[in-house]
């Protein structure tokens, strides 16, 4: 197997990377999966609002809340609370995560850069034990400072995809990363659904509610202790840029040096084209995931058990679909791939579309076709798009790549609902998202990748 050497800050080269190495890059996905999971996609969002309504003077375990939080002075509805969190999360990653790219970029150490993000994230989570009683603003607190933590951390991460394996080597390493995250996303979310569901008492919300904290407390440590794998195995791989460290601060000229970059983009048209791409059909992903329950309890009458056995079946099988695709990107090539995956995900809305009401099977299949598609679909992405970066700036580009993943996914759900509010329809709104991914297929097919590949000054793989 063909291996790549990076240099150092002496232009010397390192060791090619090593199975042991590779497969320490593997577990961090394993481990900042089971906040994705746990936290962001379950308990979170629950959690919070339930803390916020408590705030605002509401029953525990009132069916309706119309109070309201005063954060910093400004009247919000406690029901609002999470979803403005989420939203001014996703305005300071905007600037954070590019920084954090520009910075990694030029500095010897990333490890100590993955370390310090992953352990500031785990630990904020971690630190979610004292969020009780009505510490709503301790709890939003926290979660900004995890939420931000989370993708400082993966623009590192990712980082070191392209100086761990060669054009044909990428698409492999990124999917077995990919897949070993849902695997570990999905067991950690597992024992604590079951957890919840033997220990929970329909008369006792208090219990359901420390349950769903001591959920969110596991997934931090959880990030934390198998975080100690990577830094263990993985090798300092300081990109070109570091080499320029040692003339100034690190900090300062990161800053100076995203700034060239934003002005120097521009010379690659057909990177920022397959980014525009990537923006668009990825926030169609992203709205699916979000608001399938919604559409199951809302539109589809299901249960919540139902729910339940639904998202822990598309986190084991995206295991599978992400290595499965990621096999199939060896034979045709990961753009083509990529394609194919499209036309999948658009056959899964209409599907979904015409899934009939409380009809649990049909909407459990659906879910493992999503399953199938959805690991594949994103790792190749990340995989192909490590072909199209100049070499020396990783991090920045994995930095405006983490923002075209996590600050737009605000334009989805805004399209949903919209069109549920013009149509008082789910099943409408949810065909309203069929455009993110019918767009999102023809700007992915008009980049003329190979040519993409060569204009950043890389070698193209053997087969696209």
């Amino acid at each position: 197997m063909a291996e790549t050497v990076t240099p150092t800050v002496d232009d010397t080269p390192l060791p090619a990377s090593t199975r042991r190495e590779r497969r320490g890059w593997y577990i961090y996905d394993w481990a900042n999966s089971a906040f994705q999971t746990t936290v962001i996609t379950v308990f979170l969002g629950p959690f919070i609002t339930t803390v916020a309504e408590l705030a605002a003077g509401c029953e525990l375990g009132a069916d309706t809340c119309d109070g309201y939080v005063y954060p910093l002075g400004i009247r919000v509805a406690a029901g609002s609370y999470y979803p403005y969190l989420i939203s001014l999360s996703v305005f300071l990653t905007v600037f954070v995560l590019p920084v954090i790219g520009a910075i990694a970029d030029r500095s010897a150490h990333k490890k100590r850069l993955l370390g310090g993000a992953a352990f500031t994230g785990a630990g904020a989570t971690v630190a979610m034990i004292f969020v009780t009683g009505d510490r709503y603003l301790l709890g939003g607190a926290l979660f900004l400072v995890a939420n931000i933590s989370f993708g400082a951390a993966l623009v590192v991460y990712n980082s070191f995809l392209p100086q761990l394996g060669g054009p044909d080597e990428r698409d492999g390493i990124s999917s077995r990363g990919w897949a070993l995250g849902y695997l570990g996303g999905g067991l950690l979310l597992a024992f604590n659904l079951v957890a919840v569901t033997l220990f929970s008492e329909d008369d006792n919300p208090q219990r359901t509610l420390d349950l769903a904290r001591w959920s969110i407390v596991s997934a931090g440590v959880w990030w934390a202790v198998f975080t100690l794998v990577p830094l263990r195995w993985l090798r300092e791989r300081p990109g070109a840029a570091a080499a320029l460290a040692r003339q100034g601060n690190v900090l300062t000229d990161g800053f100076r040096q995203l700034g060239r970059t934003l002005r120097e983009i521009k010379a690659y048209p057909l990177t920022l084209f397959f980014l525009l791409a990537f923006l668009v059909y990825n926030d169609g992903i992203q709205t699916v995931i979000t608001l399938a329950s919604q559409y199951g309890t809302e539109e589809l009458r299901l249960e919540q058990s139902t729910l339940i056995i639904t998202i822990l079946l598309v986190q084991f099988l995206a295991f599978g679909g992400a290595l499965s695709l990621g096999a199939l990107a060896r034979r045709i090539g990961a753009w083509k791939t990529v394609l194919l995956s499209l036309i999948l995900w658009i056959g899964v809305i209409i599907g979904a579309f015409r899934l009939p009401a409380e009809a649990p099977v049909p909407f459990m299949i659906l879910g493992a076709a999503i399953g199938l598609v959805l690991g594949g679909s994103q790792a190749l992405s990340r995989s192909l798009f490590s072909q199209l970066i100049p070499a020396g700036k990783e991090g920045e580009y994995y930095g405006f790549y983490e923002i075209s993943d996590k600050g737009t996914s605000w334009l989805g759900p805004l399209a949903f609902g919209l069109v549920f509010q013009l149509t008082a329809s789910y099943r409408v709104g949810l065909v309203s998202l069929l455009i993110f991914f019918v767009v999102g297929f023809l700007l992915l097919a008009a980049v003329p990748i190979r040519r993409a590949i060569v204009a950043v000054g890389n070698t193209p793989p053997r087969v696209l």
